[in-house]
């Protein structure tokens, strides 16, 4: 008994003196044949990895672990391509970068690359008379629509074009042979012989040039315009030259009243609030609920009683609203108040209480 009891305190005491010869890991120090994340993280450029890409995902949701997995071993001689892929563009492959490498002065290259790919792509998708367009028409897709610069695409369509530009107004004025165009930047509308085109989004300075959606300059060019959203491609087949001009396609008698209807109704409110009153009028005269003329819906009894009165035959419009007036004839259609039917500034009106409420516009409410 004794001697067996002397047997286990020797194993015992082996067994402790093995444990203590052997050198405790460094917490810091990662074993060889698991590589750490910190080192499979030097592989990836910085700006491709995400906090997220380093935890496990829950129902679809990032969640911390003190414990990531543990991923495979990289090869030595690894390889990394560097790709700027970009929808509907062709993908770039500028060169091979071993691992370690800075990415960033390849990223710059692949930038430049593309750059140039699409630019020799943007000449290719237009073509005027079958002729691939020149490239300072500038053709960009801005939100699905596509823009041109105004003074590339002018000389484009008519050899007699000249353009100039005043710094102090921002405005570019074309003319040609035929007519005059102006556009100013930020401006809601192109003037072009004489007839006033809505421009929802604006005239646009776009790396120097003034731009303009593309459907705009066709029509102020007589050109027909044939556009391929699927694959961002127009062709052109040039006209006359120029738009009908606005003394020869607006309706005088039109012009008369819906000038006055929306300086009396309002003079004071932002151009796309005068052009949502004269909208209003026009809707009225395409629906079947309302007399089909400008003025059989103003001389509506309890509609316009400025028209009863006398008002506003006598009235005087201020420019604004005349070119507001200019705007609806020509197509112009405000989106948020599209299709409207009434509209009023008072807090309670019949239209508010039985008509669908639409949206409002400085200070006019709108109802369908």
């Amino acid at each position: 008994m004794k001697r067996n009891l002397i047997c286990i305190g020797l194993c015992t005491i082996a067994t402790v003196c093995l444990l203590g010869a052997s050198a405790p890991l460094d917490a810091e120090q990662t074993p060889a044949e698991e590589p750490s994340l910190a080192g499979t993280l030097q592989e990836t450029p910085e700006e491709d990895l995400t906090y997220d890409d380093a935890l496990p995902s829950v129902d679809g949701e990032a969640q911390p672990t003190d414990a990531p997995e543990a991923p495979e071993e990289p090869e030595a001689e690894q390889t990394r391509l560097l790709f700027v892929p970009r929808e509907q563009e062709p993908t770039v492959q500028v060169a091979e970068a071993v691992a370690g490498t800075d990415p960033m002065p390849l990223a710059e290259e692949a930038e430049k690359a593309l750059k140039a790919a699409r630019e020799v792509k943007r000449e290719d998708r237009m073509t005027i008379d079958g002729e691939k367009a020149p490239a300072d028409v500038g053709l960009e897709i801005r939100s699905g629509t596509p823009y041109v610069a105004l003074a590339g695409m002018a000389r484009a369509l008519d050899d007699t074009a000249t353009s100039s530009w005043n710094k102090s107004s921002s405005t570019l004025t074309i003319k040609t042979s035929k007519m005059t165009v102006t556009a100013k930047v930020g401006q809601l509308y192109v003037e072009a012989n004489g007839r006033y085109l809505y421009l929802p989004a604006g005239v646009k300075l776009s790396n120097g040039s003034v731009s303009i959606p593309l459907a705009t300059a066709a029509k102020i060019f007589d050109a027909k315009l044939n556009w391929n959203s699927s694959a961002s491609t127009a062709t052109l087949t040039t006209g006359s030259g120029a738009l009908k001009s606005g003394s020869a396609y607006y309706d005088e008698n039109s012009l008369f009243w819906l000038s006055r209807v929306i300086y009396l109704e309002s003079g004071n409110q932002p151009l796309e609030g005068k052009m949502a009153v004269g909208n209003v009028v026009l809707n009225r005269v395409s629906s079947s609920s309302f007399p089909n003329t400008i003025v059989g819906v103003l001389s509506q009894k309890n509609q316009f009683s400025t028209y009863r009165s006398g008002k506003m035959k006598s009235a005087n419009p201020n420019a604004e609203s005349v070119i507001a007036a200019k705007l609806v004839l020509d197509g112009g259609v405000v989106a948020k108040t599209k299709g409207a039917l009434w509209f009023d500034s008072a807090p309670s009106s019949w239209a508010s209480r039985n008509r669908t409420y639409v949206a409002t516009i400085g200070g006019h409410r709108f109802f369908k």
